[in-house]
């Protein structure tokens, strides 16, 4: 039982009250100045403890029996009614002639506060190829260029490099030794693209790894015809991702955010040259020495096979 902060009054000291009243012959008023308490709320215990015995003498709660005005029964089953037809709150409060507040309260209160609430929870499809080069993930992410220590370090949101522009961090993850080839490139275009799985594709053929599919997302670069065209060259498959669903190239969505929190925001670069020259020394410990999750805590490269 959760007591007051401020309670005067414990279940134990209520039933010491009581038993000095009822079998030591104290006085009701004496028996309340011992405890520090006023006659009457004595007497409310004493009352309790007479109709419940040492039930009585435990907290209540303190929501009211009755509501003036609570929502009916009825309109509750509406309003949830209509959210499973997947109406807003404010196009369910005009249906039934409710305020918004209270349709908000009630969907909540019914676990029903957000859209999303409606549909199940997609269950987590893990998968891993059983050989390196089955299928290696590429993915990009936009990083602002470097002028100076950013917010992330000195947490001043207030002062901003103002035009410094963009980068691009572009990633490859082969699926089964979580082997990674990473470059930061001025963009993301189809030549950019093409260009960085070139390099990509000779770094895995140094490690014996021959690609045999690439698993994108559906933006410009993966989508170009010259990608598509040096690929098809080496015969390589091409995957596409489902629309909005990047949990679907799941595992270069982790090594971006593994990119992030221990090499891109990991200390305070003062420049963008800066925080590209950390990255060849970051992703040379990835792939050798950094224990893996995903692989048992063996670096990726463990999983290479052995030229």
């Amino acid at each position: 039982m959760r007591l007051h902060a401020n309670a005067k009054t414990t279940p134990q000291s209520r039933e010491l009250l009581v038993r000095r009243v009822e079998q030591e012959g104290w006085g009701l008023g004496p028996a309340a100045d011992a405890l520090g308490v006023s006659r009457r709320t004595a007497a409310k215990w004493r009352a309790r403890w007479k109709a419940a015995g040492r039930a009585g003498l435990l907290d209540r709660s303190s929501r009211p029996s009755r509501l003036a005005r609570c929502t009916s029964a009825r309109l509750v089953e509406r309003v949830l009614a209509l959210r499973h037809e997947r109406l807003i709150a404010s196009a369910i409060a005009e249906r039934v002639a409710l305020p918004r507040s209270t349709v908000g309260a009630i969907l909540r209160r019914h676990g029903l506060g957000r859209l999303k609430a409606l549909a199940p929870a997609v269950p987590v499809v893990r998968y891993e190829r059983q050989t390196p080069g089955e299928l290696v993930h590429l993915d990009t992410k936009k990083l602002g260029r470097i002028h100076g220590v950013g917010h992330r370090i000195h947490g001043n949101r207030t002062v901003r490099w103002r035009g410094a522009g963009w980068e691009y961090a572009h990633v490859a993850i082969d699926d089964h030794s979580r082997l990674a080839y990473l470059e930061v490139l001025p963009d993301e275009t189809g030549e950019s693209c093409t260009a960085f799985w070139e390099r990509a594709q000779r770094f895995y053929e140094r490690h014996g790894i021959t690609v045999q599919r690439v698993l994108t997302d559906n933006g410009s670069g993966y989508r170009s015809t010259l990608f598509n065209a040096v690929l098809c060259g080496d015969r390589i498959r091409h995957l596409y991702t489902r629309p909005y669903t990047p949990r679907t190239n799941g595992k270069a969505e982790r090594m971006v955010q593994t990119l992030l929190r221990e090499w891109a925001y990991s200390q305070p670069y003062t420049s963008s040259r800066q925080r590209t020259a950390a990255l060849r020394p970051w992703l040379r410990h990835y792939n050798r020495s950094r224990p893996h999750g995903g692989i048992g805590g063996r670096p990726p490269i463990s999983r290479v096979p052995k030229p």
